[in-house]
């Protein structure tokens, strides 16, 4: 629990958010219940954009990496706070358009994109899609070419730096699904043709390390890697006007993870906006502009998911179940890739955590689990727990499992909450289905 003005333990010994007490958001919106701390959020953004501004200048740019939490409200947080947007779906797109973001301050991504959502991308008049291939250049230079538009394209590279981190979130490994290796010979040959197509416009480079990285020195290989990369396209003739490093900055989720704040991101950002620098000077390039996509670290710390705990069950010798409302259908990274996340209880936030706990589902799967080896104080059923840092990936990843509905999602800011996701209901979650009429007849 990394406290603070808008994340602590008020008078009454209870956990507060954002200036409102955790029992009576439970007791209001019911739970499981997502709670977003604004403040949070729009102190990290500013930190970030300042820190980039600071050591780049005017050149420095952070695109909100969305797929860690894409709401309307989200979005347009971002938007007021001078933010760019990096979506991977035509959803996300929809979303951030509606939310106000400028098109032309939006990054369409995606390793698989459909011609349907290329379309979207090309006819919204977004500023850059990000490509992976020559097949999928074709495809966009065709949708521009129906648009008699010019679509401005970035090209993602795999430049191979190994991240210290799960291997699921490992996204520049030489075996990953994502960008072009920096070794392929054909890459010079992809970007030679883009900037041949009329249709096309090539904006520069893209490239993402992976996730949860808590050691700035993979981003500073990285960076020369790609600055070796624009000297060999600047002795071609092809200047690179974008410099897209993507984001993946590590979260503090439990006390086993190093400490990662506002001062830590500042020092992350302007130790590789610096490096950026410097490498420019050394290989005589012009100097790109940069842009940063973290997401996980904008959003992650700012969440917190509320609970009721409906079990407690203690098998002697082995382990402590509380089990709650919740499960793999509104948090599934604990069964993806085994995290882990501080709890406690919300009416008793000040007691010690004299139980070691695992945090159980309360979904038909023996994999079903929040979090284990969690400190706590000694849960009761009807009691009110809290598991932190469930700002990213918990809401954007929940699903209808065994036909739970996903769960609200309700902004602090002040001691205000409103919701800006609203609950799923019994009807929401049956909306799409459809007995068609021959079945109906054979009754």
């Amino acid at each position: 629990m990394n406290t603070r003005d808008t994340l602590k333990i008020n008078k009454k010994g209870r956990l507060e958010i954002g200036g409102c007490d955790g029992a009576e958001l439970a007791h209001r919106f019911g739970t499981p219940l997502y709670v977003f701390d604004k403040t949070r959020f729009e102190v990290l953004a500013t930190a970030m954009l300042g820190a980039a501004t600071a050591a780049y200048g005017g050149e420095a740019e952070i695109a909100y990496a969305s797929k860690a939490f894409a709401c309307e409200a989200v979005f347009y947080i971002a938007n007021s706070l001078g933010l760019s947007a990096d979506v991977v779906s035509a959803g996300e797109l929809y979303l951030a358009l509606r939310a106000g973001i400028p098109a032309d301050k939006v990054y369409f991504h995606g390793n698989a994109k459909t011609d349907a959502e290329i379309d979207y991308a090309v006819k919204s008049g977004v500023g850059a899609i990000v490509l992976e291939g020559l097949d999928e250049a074709e495809r966009i230079s065709a949708a521009a070419k129906r648009y008699s538009a010019k679509q401005g394209v970035i090209v993602r590279v795999n430049p191979g730096v190994e991240a210290h981190t799960h291997s699921f979130v490992q996204t520049a490994n030489t075996d990953s699904k994502f960008g072009v290796q920096l070794t392929e010979p054909s890459l010079l040959g992809l970007i030679k043709a883009i900037v041949a197509d009329e249709r096309l416009e090539f904006l520069g480079l893209h490239t993402h390390i992976g996730s949860q990285i808590f050691e700035v020195e993979p981003y500073l290989v990285t960076a020369e890697k790609m600055i070796g990369l624009i000297k060999k396209l600047d002795e071609s003739g092809i200047f690179v006007k974008k410099l897209n490093l993507g984001g993946g900055f590590g979260v503090k989720y439990t006390e086993a993870d190093p400490d990662m704040d506002v001062a830590e991101y500042g020092a992350f950002i302007s130790a590789i906006a610096s490096r950026v620098t410097t490498l420019c000077k050394a290989y005589n390039v012009k100097r790109p502009a940069l842009v940063f996509e973290p997401g996980r670290a904008l959003v992650a710390d700012a969440g917190v998911t509320l609970y009721t705990v409906c079990a407690v069950k203690s098998i002697e010798g082995v382990r402590k179940y509380v089990s709650v409302d919740g499960g793999m259908f509104e948090n599934p990274r604990y069964a993806l890739y085994g995290a882990r996340y501080e709890t406690t209880l919300v009416e008793r936030a000040a007691a010690p955590k004299t139980d070691i706990v695992t945090v159980a589902g309360k979904c038909c799967e023996s994999g079903d689990l929040i979090t284990v080896d969690a400190r706590l104080q000694q849960a009761e059923v009807g009691d009110l727990l809290a598991v932190f840092t469930t700002g990213a990936y918990n809401y954007s990843m929940a699903s209808n499992y065994n036909l739970n509905g996903v769960p609200p999602v309700v902004m602090v800011e002040d001691g205000k909450a409103d919701y800006i996701v609203k609950p799923q209901t019994l009807e929401d979650i049956a909306r799409n289905n459809v007995v068609p009429d021959r079945l109906k007849r054979n009754k």
